[in-house]
């Protein structure tokens, strides 16, 4: 896989710093947008809130100061050396999206697009006449703080996930899901989430009547547990958050007999 990182935090941080008025949107999608106004130059811009707030402005510049630009370079570079043989290239970039006060954006629905879309990387297609480039987007929440662990994982995750995609094609039954997301989890070198053995009990046994379902509503009542659904008006199933992420991370650990597991 060829790997070509672009550092967009800076970018995003110039945006704030404009004032938060109808300028700046027309300045955000002058930067999103190719000069020549027919392609996408910079398309993970896309989930980008143009209009975000003072807490926006305080993660960039807290990634900033932690270097997570160079942190997500160095972690493509240790994914690359074991991608070698995977298709490419793509262009590869870390955006903030906010979750905590954009209005129009759902942690748990763009969680769900995010790792299950059908876009090019899962179908295989020819690339849009719209974009360069294929672009893979990792994506820093403005609800959480920033970490080096947090960086490594937005872009390790994504990185392994067009992998996968590559290889398998894209994922449509809940079973199908599971065995994506826990693959791309142990391989990103990812430790959680985690949930107690009962939990992981009663967790399995409530998603195994839902293994087949193709159903959007029930793969993210099931994958991200009740207190997602409840932002969509969903059903709840009595799951903890990120139940079946969980699930899915534990089951693709390797099986360790001494543990009975």
């Amino acid at each position: 896989m060829e790997l070509d990182y672009v550092p967009l935090l800076q970018i995003q941080r110039e945006l704030q710093g404009l004032p938060r008025n109808y300028e700046r949107f027309r300045q955000y999608l002058r930067t999103m947008i190719g000069s020549n106004g027919d392609t996408l130059g910079l398309p993970p811009l896309g989930i980008v809130n143009p209009m975000g707030r003072e807490h926006v402005t305080a993660l960039l510049e807290a990634l900033l100061a932690l270097d997570a630009d160079g942190i997500a370079a160095r972690a493509l570079a240790e994914a690359s050396s074991n991608l070698a043989n995977e298709p490419g290239p793509f262009k590869v970039g870390l955006v903030v999206a906010d979750d905590l006060k954009g209005g129009w954006t759902n942690r748990y629905d763009y969680e769900f697009k995010l790792r299950f879309g059908f876009g090019p990387v899962a179908s295989g297609g020819a690339r849009p006449k719209w974009l360069k480039d294929f672009w893979l987007t990792c994506v820093l929440w403005s609800s959480e703080p920033a970490t080096e662990q947090r960086v490594r994982a937005a872009v390790l995750t994504t990185v392994y996930r067009a992998a996968y995609l590559q290889r398998n094609g894209p994922a449509r039954t809940l079973r199908d899901m599971l065995a994506q997301e826990g693959h791309v989890m142990k391989s990103a070198g990812c430790t959680g989430p985690t949930l107690d053995a009962d939990d992981v009990a009663y967790t399995r046994e409530v998603l195994t009547p839902f293994l087949d379902s193709e159903d959007k509503r029930t793969a993210i009542e099931c994958l991200f547990g009740d207190a997602a659904g409840r932002t969509l008006g969903f059903t709840p199933r009595g799951l903890s958050a990120w139940a079946g992420l969980a699930l899915a991370l534990q089951d693709a650990q390797p099986h360790d007999p001494a543990k009975g597991k």
